[in-house]
């Protein structure tokens, strides 16, 4: 029995990949294991707001959107995260996700006007959303550094 293609592979192999995501960096439009991406072979420089799939120099792939072109490259942020990634370059980039399954139901990136809706209203309102993200991170890093005793 064969191993399975990894993402990279399947889409230099085949022109796309599909399979479940792993992270929560996407949320809320991408649930970690429940939603089925489609990424796709790119073509050309990709534009703001499209969403690649890139691999790190340590090697990990990141799904990540891109909030800014760079005549070197692309800022990238994910949608539940406040940092933005600068320093991602052409060459780094495996495909761009085309669609998503959200349980039953195809989500096509290209067409679906309710996807744009989300993607238009979720970076326009990022500056309301900056606050509860940044209180998050400080209150996961003080669990981390005290973590609570059992009540025993």
């Amino acid at each position: 029995m064969s191993e399975p293609l990894s993402a990279e592979e399947a889409v230099a192999r085949f022109g796309f990949y599909t399979g479940l995501t792993c992270g929560d960096s996407m949320e809320p439009m991408l649930r970690q294991g429940r939603d089925r991406v489609c990424i796709e072979r790119r073509t050309g420089r990709l534009r703001r707001y499209e969403v690649p799939l890139y691999r790190r120099p340590s090697g990990q792939l990141v799904l990540h959107r891109i909030v800014q072109v760079l005549p070197e490259g692309y800022v990238t942020c994910g949608d539940n995260r406040r940092c933005r990634e600068r320093g991602v370059t052409d060459a780094m980039i495996v495909g761009v996700l085309t669609g998503f399954y959200r349980g039953k139901r195809y989500v096509d990136c290209r067409r679906s006007r309710g996807y744009r809706c989300y993607v238009f209203f979720w970076w326009r309102c990022r500056w309301l959303r900056l606050p509860f993200l940044l209180g998050r991170d400080v209150l996961n890093r003080l669990k981390r550094r005290f973590p609570l005793r059992s009540l025993r």
